[in-house]
């Protein structure tokens, strides 16, 4: 396959990267680019969340202006990515994933900032621990990054009994696991000022599958148990605005992926930092880009 003009984001680039067939038949992902006419600071590659996508084109441009060639990467079963009689956003292990970003990383072909928003979040740092192409991986920066489930009680009861019966009937879902509060907050069709498509990202998410439960829970007990990271990385976290997991999580986990570790937060920010209001936002990537000219 050859770069294509993006269908969702006009000025962008695409690229469709093919797998062997896994569970579900056939699998791809989707590698995005803002074409730039030069990166004098090389390339940065950016991966999604949980039932999320590429499509904050106002990051990739901040990205271009400061001097990187800008990558995004719709995983399998994501966004673009997303083919007709799959199972959304559901893997058995993170570790499928790994495919995704090796692939990825072969078109880039240079080192790379590594970014992850939440579950993406999750994913980079398990892959620069173990993944194929982790050498390639200079620094990693963090978006509120999903090391723990934001559950107590009750609800983290459900949680542990669907990590169980996740081992046995993977595609067991709760199809109302995901509220409608936060993409509200964000589209510009409620009380936000972004435009995505709710297709892809929809108001009530879509099922969340007991054997995807089980599998985050073993990714996370691996950042629980010390990954040792020898890269910088940078990890931001919002406060209490944060609707989706909990920034003591955050900051407490973030401290333990290596040496050379900042964790920063910004008060008022929404779980997608980038997506907050300006004043945020900029401050987001003030902060960002002044530490990874640093690096």
């Amino acid at each position: 396959m050859a770069w294509q003009p993006d269908r969702l984001l006009p000025g962008f680039e695409a690229l469709e990267l093919g797998f062997p067939d896994d569970y579900d038949g056939r699998v791809v992902a989707t590698l995005v680019r803002l074409p730039v006419p030069e990166a004098p600071r090389g390339a940065a590659l950016y991966v999604h969340g949980f039932i999320d996508y590429f499509f904050q084109r106002h990051m990739a441009e901040r990205f271009a202006a400061e001097g990187y060639q800008f990558y995004a990467l719709d995983l399998r079963k994501h966004g673009r990515s997303l083919l007709p009689r799959q199972h959304p956003c559901f893997c058995k292990d993170l570790s499928e994933y790994h495919a995704d970003l090796t692939r990825a990383l072969q078109e880039i072909d240079a080192p790379v900032l590594l970014a992850g928003h939440s579950t993406g979040g999750l994913l980079c740092c398990l892959y620069k621990k173990n993944g194929e192409l982790r050498d390639r991986v200079r620094a990693l920066w963090l978006n509120s990054p999903f090391f723990e489930f934001n559950a107590k009680g009750s609800r983290l009861l459900k949680l542990k009994i669907a990590r169980a019966v996740g081992k046995f009937l993977p595609f067991a879902n709760d199809p109302r696991a995901v509220l409608p509060a936060y993409v509200r907050s964000i589209h510009r069709d409620w009380d936000g000022e972004w435009e995505f498509d709710l297709a892809l990202k929809p108001l009530y998410g879509f099922p969340a599958y007991f054997g995807w439960v089980r599998a985050i829970f073993a990714a996370q007990a691996k950042v629980h148990a010390g990954l040792s990271l020898s890269i910088p990385v940078l990890s931001m976290h919002s406060d209490e605005a944060d609707m989706i997991l909990d920034w003591r999580q955050i900051a407490r986990w973030s401290r333990t992926l290596g040496k050379d570790v900042s964790v920063l937060a910004f008060p008022g920010a929404l779980h997608d930092l980038v997506l907050s209001r300006v004043e945020i936002r900029e401050e987001v990537f003030r902060q960002l880009f002044a530490w990874s000219a640093t690096q």
